[in-house]
């Protein structure tokens, strides 16, 4: 595997779980790959060497992961297949026991995947003796019109339920200059936005000398006066801050869009939960926030069936939620995690149980999520276009504060920003006409 030449030309195919920070560092995987003389196909397509970048946050996730890697296997059995990301980090034996699978790679091999492929050995550094983030080298991101751009990696907070402190490592940032660098060459690339991404955002900046802040980071490429959008990741609610606020409300570039986990509307599951907050600090935060940012989408996490979980502390949640300006929830049936808190607590729930209580949380998300976008018929707003219909002539593309709206147009439109005045609600979708391009 060192780019010479062959009898035809290298494939691989590449799937990706999990996180946005999972989505980056698969681009950066690819652009490795490409620069080593491999030609990237669809993961459906028979391919020399397959490669599932894992997600661990669940134990779904572990068993799609599994899936995935039987799956490349039966496309061409004389592949190599090869698993790296979270669950490789966390259960390598395991995933070394699959007889589908040829090597196993940790979360730090991603960054010299061609030099691991050609030892062909399992490796999988040990993160908790990592001090400092690796280069940022992305120069643009295969197949989206958004680039997303790790600014941090890993996470102290030990909440009882996360394995991904140990999938991912203590917490390290990105230098401030090196960031900007970074969003410079996307936006030389073609990019009209960029997606700020991290393990634990708000710790941005704690581990630099000299020490900054997400905040101090945004102000900085907001007066680097170079991306048209800038868009932030996930955010602890202790950690959105009133200045951070109010750099949202008076930049021209950083979109309305906040993701605000809560996991739990029961101050007493929050405890459990070992979140550091309580649910009187979340409607604070996210109340201010809605004040200030009226057109905003506001979107959290919830762990339903979190153990001990009574009806009492469950029928909480859903009370604070439907308290609460939110446009969207991400809900998270509760999976037990080896060598968490969490799991050896008491009162784990039935699966049955788990489950009901995540569909209820999924039904007040889908009525959040339509009341937010009826909100917005008759309004014009700033779309991105992402992708092309031709059967159809139909653009869809992403509004600034994260609304997915669908308009006529030609491919031409494509990573262009229009306007589009909001005509109706179709299937979950909006439905407009482009008036003008945003200048």
């Amino acid at each position: 595997m060192t780019g010479t030449e062959s009898l035809h030309t290298k494939r691989f195919a590449v799937t990706t779980l999990g996180c946005k920070v999972n989505q980056f560092e698969t681009a950066d995987m690819v652009e490795q790959m490409q620069a080593d003389g491999w030609q990237l196909v669809s993961f459906t397509a028979e391919a020399d060497l397959y490669l599932i970048n894992s997600c661990t946050v669940t134990a779904r996730s572990d068993a799609e992961s599994r899936r995935l890697i039987r799956r490349a296997r039966r496309a061409n059995p004389h592949a190599r297949v090869v698993a790296t990301g979270c669950y490789a980090q966390v259960a390598p034996s395991d995933l070394q026991a699959l007889p589908e699978l040829d090597q196993v790679l940790g979360n730090e091999e991603k960054r010299d995947l061609v030099l691991h492929l050609e030892q062909g050995e399992h490796r999988v550094t040990d993160l908790t003796c990592l001090k400092t983030s690796g280069p940022l080298r992305l120069t643009s991101f295969s197949e989206h019109t958004r680039a997303f751009l790790q600014i941090q990696n890993g996470c102290e907070t030990g909440c009882s339920y996360c394995i991904v402190p140990i999938a991912r490592g203590p917490s390290r940032s990105v230098p401030p200059q090196e960031v900007a660098e970074a969003v410079r060459r996307l936006v030389a690339s073609g990019y009209q936005e960029v997606v700020l991404t991290g393990i634990h955002m708000g710790a941005y900046g704690l581990d630099l000398s000299p020490c900054s802040n997400l905040t101090e980071l945004v102000q900085l490429l907001e007066d680097q006066n170079t991306i048209p959008r800038l868009r932030l990741g996930s955010i602890e609610p202790n950690e959105l801050t009133d200045d951070l606020l109010s750099l949202f409300r008076y930049s021209s570039r950083l979109c309305h869009h906040l993701h605000i986990p809560l996991q739990s509307g029961s101050d007493s599951v929050l405890q459990r939960m070992g979140r550091g907050y309580d649910t009187s600090f979340y409607y604070n935060r996210i109340t201010t926030a809605a004040q200030l940012l009226p057109d905003a989408f506001f979107a959290a996490d919830l762990i339903a069936g979190f153990p001990g979980e009574t009806e009492q502390e469950f029928s909480e949640t859903c009370a604070f939620v439907v308290s609460l300006p939110l446009t969207d929830l991400h809900v998270f049936p509760y999976s037990i995690r080896p060598g968490t808190k969490a799991a050896d607590m008491p009162g784990h729930l039935k699966p049955g149980i788990i489950k009901e209580r995540a569909e209820q949380l999924r039904i007040l998300a889908a009525e959040k999520r339509a009341a937010f976008q009826q909100r917005f018929i008759g309004v014009p707003l700033q779309v991105l276009g992402q992708r092309h219909n031709p059967v159809t002539g139909q653009v869809t593309g992403l509004s600034r504060n994260y609304l997915e709206v669908c308009y006529p147009g030609s491919a031409q439109l494509l990573n262009h920003e229009v306007m589009v005045q909001i005509d109706g609600l179709e299937h979950g979708l909006l439905i407009g006409n482009t008036t003008h391009p945003v200048c």
